[in-house]
């Protein structure tokens, strides 16, 4: 049956802070819950090995494809399975993500020091706008460490594939924070393929698309949209991505209190269906999805 994220009332502006220390306990409390039972003492399962994209993942997804110590991963840690078309999403805060595929390969978006899963994840996607997007020290735990950037200046095209999920990347460009100029491929947008679903995250975008960048991500199911108009791109123009991605379920990240994820959802409101969910994950597959477009605000920032 479709996900039916239950509606809650407006919380009291949150102070501006870009990591929240009580957000992430309440997602491991809830994580820790959710796994309780009778195998909830059992290992948790391996990652799976690599193998060949799922069939038809080219048509599903259309697109140009081409020191801090280790924390310990949770022995008990064993989520409810997924079905082969499921894909269940995780919001960390900030712009972390946590995004589990069918066989239980975990890719974590804008991977940071500061804001972590529970979980060492076998892909950590990273941008390097600001030090809460990357970490030049990621777990020795990871298998693939995916930066958004090269230091050549040339474009970031990672195109990768562990067990059942491929990640591919599209270059765009960010602002030179000290000289107020452009540097050039400084972001990626990152394009994780799962189950049945293609998850766009913008990372830390700063301008609207070209007609070859949306040709390059292609058709996708969900974007993870930063939303605080400020430091990524301007509302108006975080809009005109949106409605030419077509995109049926949106996603909001990067915002720093209510106030600021408010301004945003009051711009689209007469646009778009506004869900607000109860807990900080989703399972979601291609049969799930809305059928009209819609945002979905997972607790956290």
């Amino acid at each position: 049956m479709p996900f039916t994220p239950v509606r809650r009332p407006a919380r009291a502006a949150a102070r501006p802070a870009p990591v929240s220390l009580v957000g992430l306990a309440a997602l491991m409390l809830w994580l820790a819950a959710s796994t309780a039972g009778p195998s909830a003492a059992q290992p948790a399962a391996p990652a799976a090995p690599a193998a060949p994209a799922a069939p038809g993942r080219a048509e599903s997804c259309p697109g140009l494809v081409s020191a801090v110590p280790p924390r310990a991963m949770p022995a008990a840690f064993r989520p409810a399975a997924l079905a082969p078309d499921q894909v269940r999403l995780t919001y960390v805060g900030h712009s972390t993500f946590l995004i589990e595929s069918p066989r239980l390969v975990r890719v974590a978006t804008d991977y940071n020091d500061y804001v972590k899963p529970p979980v060492v994840p076998d892909i950590a996607t990273m941008n390097r706008a600001h030090s809460t997007h990357y970490t030049l020290a990621p777990e020795p735990g990871i298998k693939h460490v995916l930066h958004g950037w090269r230091d050549d200046g040339k474009p970031a095209a990672h195109d990768v594939t562990h067990g059942d999920v491929h990640v591919r990347s599209v270059a765009t460009n960010i602002r030179d924070w000290t000289g107020g100029g452009t540097v050039r491929h400084g972001n990626a947008i990152f394009i994780v393929e799962a189950g049945t679903l293609c998850i766009a995250h913008l990372g830390h975008l700063h301008h609207t698309l070209t007609a070859q960048q949306l040709a390059e991500i292609g058709r996708v199911d969900v974007v993870l949209v930063p939303v605080d108009g400020s430091y990524t791109l301007d509302l108006d123009g975080m809009v005109e991505v949106l409605q030419a991605l077509k995109a049926p379920l949106m996603i909001p990240m990067h915002y720093f209190s209510r106030y600021t994820l408010d301004r945003f959802l009051d711009r689209v409101r007469d646009l778009y269906a506004i869900e607000m969910a109860e807990t900080p994950s989703l399972v979601v597959s291609k049969a799930t999805l809305p059928t009209q477009p819609k945002f979905l605000v997972l607790p956290g920032r």
